[in-house]
């Protein structure tokens, strides 16, 4: 089995708006598979546009939708909302993530 690239997901805010990057090129919101807003992409806070960001980075990295929509508003409240203005999160980071919220469960 051949090993997986480590993926790495960015956020910044600056004046030109908002920009989420996997691995340097842009994620995608898959609106396609499940919108939660017609607005983008949002962080810092709990809502719809928190929440297609963290399906959008689910989807990404476990390539499920049906997991990465069961997850995406746990996950929205325990990493996306606490994100800075500009932040980095690596696969790890969501491993660990989706580890804790299933043994809370």
């Amino acid at each position: 089995m051949p090993a997986r690239s480590v993926k790495t997901y960015q956020g910044t805010r600056d004046i030109d708006g908002l920009k989420v990057t996997v691995d340097g090129r842009r994620l995608p919101e898959h609106y396609e598979i499940k919108q939660f807003t017609k607005w983008g992409f949002e962080w810092t806070y709990e809502g719809a546009s928190p929440r297609q960001l963290a399906f959008a980075i689910l989807y990404d990295h476990l390539g499920d939708k049906d997991r990465a929509i069961a997850l995406s508003e746990p996950f929205m409240r325990k990493v996306i909302a606490d994100f800075d203005n500009d932040w980095t999160l690596t696969d790890a980071e969501i491993e660990g993530a989706i580890k804790e919220m299933n043994s809370s469960r």
